[in-house]
């Protein structure tokens, strides 16, 4: 009801209202509440106003550091108000000149502010950045190494790397003096060792601190004989890091192998270029001298390398973008004047290790490949039939010399090719006893494999045999005689190999080929193991003087160590071709 016509009953009578004389208690508690509202906004105002005046008093005094202050979105008009404010009756204190400082001090703030946000802006999309083409290089790794080709690359049958993998034995040890015994005969020494008296290591963890360490790790050098197991646990390495399991600290892995290197030799250029020759996906990425990446150099097979490396002679660099010889780049690297932060880790046979200077190593391990439970564990996933890896694994167990041989993995898939084909089999003849009369097994096997793969060859089979077969003896004899464990085209050729057969001639001669697109791309060649190309120049030398009645080894009259280390070697298989012989002659006849 209107208060104009509102009206009560007062002792029994009716009086009319009078507005005037009443009061709404609702519009009374509105007014309390209006009046405690200003008075809490007077006091809020007041307190901002005093807190902005001593701000802009800090603002002006001559050593006031300029930063960021976190606050509200909103207070943000409110600052620019009292700011106006301030300057509005600074001005009409006739304070100009303070007025006018107080502006550019306050508008010198903002733009700190604004290039703060730009710089976190480009340190985001920097992040991004580096993420994506972190991303891209695990990926083209995990490609290239989750697969492995047992000594034949270029067959075509690979197997993923986790489901064959076995870990090898890797010990810490120091750089001591050049071994010059033969390597079978380190393997057959190292097998004599008591258990126990080095220390082990798992490949995953070489970078990392054992007890009583503090020092970090920075270079590492992983040596053992040649099929041991050295580039599959770099490859295994590789392939942890690529999937996220392991060294997640790391931010790139670069892996050189020093055969494709060798390939580059002439060249001249930059690290940066040399990077970008190989990782394509990194282009976009600059590498400061210190620490911004860590960063992980992969050189692989230092005893397959063909540079000088001159750690003594060579000029030092620290410029990653300084063009200059690839051996200059090297040794610069492994001296830790290029990328200081940059990790290294070096695989080498154990008598090209000492190439490096000592100052330059701060580890050094050795892979002793598989210990007898791993042998087992080998061919019980290389053999997919449990009853014959057991046969297997049985009569191995029973020659002491192949026993001691399947500490190398390579050799290990040599015994399973030739030993699970013949145990396989029906009809069975005689079973290889000794390391001769494997690799002569070996040697029919994969000479067959032409006649597997093509048709109509039957009839040029024999004489096509022994041509290739002579072409890669002389292959290996020339080349051990200089110490090489690889080669390429301009090698075979010199030895009457055609590149395409040599391809076809699959498990003997092995060829790699460099996946990724490049400035440069050329193929390079080995043997499945350097005792298989031992045996191929020893049965050079028989054949030789059996066929053609020219004694070789006679014609070399070259003093030096190595020659008569290298002539030892082929006198000590020697007495076994002629028997061996026997049994290539008998099979190629029977299966002919």
């Amino acid at each position: 009801m209107l208060l104009s016509t509102q009206c009560f009953i007062h002792r029994g009578q009716m009086q009319e209202c009078n507005p005037d004389a009443v009061s709404d208690p609702f519009t009374k508690s509105q007014q309390e509440d209006l009046k405690h509202i200003f008075q809490v906004l007077e006091e809020k105002i007041i307190t901002f106003v005093k807190n902005e005046l001593k701000r802009f008093k800090m603002m002006l005094t001559p050593d006031y550091q300029e930063h960021f202050e976190s606050k509200e979105e909103d207070e943000s008009e409110a600052r620019e108000g009292a700011l106006k404010m301030a300057m509005h009756f600074l001005r009409n204190m006739k304070l100009k000149d303070l007025a006018d400082k107080l502006q550019q001090k306050t508008y010198k703030l903002f733009y700190l502010i604004v290039g703060g946000l730009k710089n976190m802006i480009m340190l985001f999309f920097s992040y991004i950045g580096e993420l994506f083409v972190q991303t891209e290089l695990k990926r083209n790794l995990k490609k290239k190494y989750q697969s492995v080709f047992e000594g034949i690359p270029t067959q075509g049958c690979s197997a993923l790397l986790e489901k064959i993998y076995t870990e090898v034995y890797i010990t810490e040890g120091g750089i001591g003096k050049v071994n010059e015994e033969h390597e079978v005969r380190q393997i057959e020494s190292r097998s004599k060792r008591p258990a126990g008296q080095e220390t082990s290591i798992r490949c995953s963890d070489i970078f990392k601190l054992l007890p009583g360490e503090d020092e970090p790790i920075r270079s590492v050098v992983t040596k053992g004989v040649a099929g041991i197991g050295k580039t599959v646990s770099v490859q295994k390495f590789i392939l942890d890091w690529a999937e996220g399991k392991e060294n997640k600290d790391i931010h790139f892995i670069f892996p050189l192998l020093f055969r494709e290197l060798n390939l580059m030799r002439e060249k001249q250029l930059s690290l940066m270029d040399l990077l970008h020759h190989f990782f394509t996906e990194i282009k976009q990425l600059t590498f400061p001298s210190q620490g911004k990446y860590k960063v992980l150099f992969i050189f692989d097979g230092l005893d397959e390398c063909r540079l000088q490396l001159d750690f003594q002679k060579n000029e030092s660099l620290t410029d990653v973008t300084e063009v200059t010889s690839l051996d200059v780049l090297l040794t610069n690297v492994i001296k830790g004047n290029l990328l200081p932060s940059a990790l290294l880790w070096i695989t080498s046979r154990p008598a090209a290790a000492n190439q490096i200077p000592p100052e330059c190593v701060d580890r050094v391990t050795e892979v002793q490949g598989f210990n007898d439970p791993q042998k087992e564990e080998y061919f019980r996933k290389r053999i997919s039939d449990q009853n014959l890896a057991s046969e297997v694994i049985s009569h191995i167990k029973l020659s002491r010399s192949l026993h001691i041989m399947c500490h190398i993995p390579v050799f290990c898939w040599i015994a399973a090719t030739v030993l699970g084909v013949i145990l396989g089999s029906s009809g069975v003849g005689q079973i290889p006893k000794t390391l001769t009369e494997m690799y002569t097994y070996f040697l029919i096997f994969q000479t067959k494999q032409r006649s597997l793969k093509f048709e109509n060859v039957h009839d040029l089979e024999p004489q096509w045999n022994q041509e290739v077969i002579l072409g890669l003896g002389k292959l290996a004899y020339e080349q051990l005689e200089k110490g090489n464990l690889i080669f390429y085209e301009e090698d075979l050729k010199e030895c009457g190999i055609d590149v395409r057969e040599a391809a076809v001639c699959s498990g003997i001669c092995s060829q790699i080929f460099r996946e990724e697109s490049g400035l440069y791309q050329g193929k390079v060649f080995c043997f499945v193991h350097l005792s298989v190309q031992e045996y191929l120049a020893a049965l050079y030398v028989f054949l030789m003087m059996a066929v053609e009645g020219k004694d070789i080894i006679s014609r070399h009259q070259t003093p030096g160590t190595s020659i008569q280390h290298w002539k030892q070697t082929v006198s000590r298989w020697s007495p076994v071709i002629k028997k061996s012989m026997t049994i290539l002659h008998k099979n190629a006849v029977d299966k002919a």
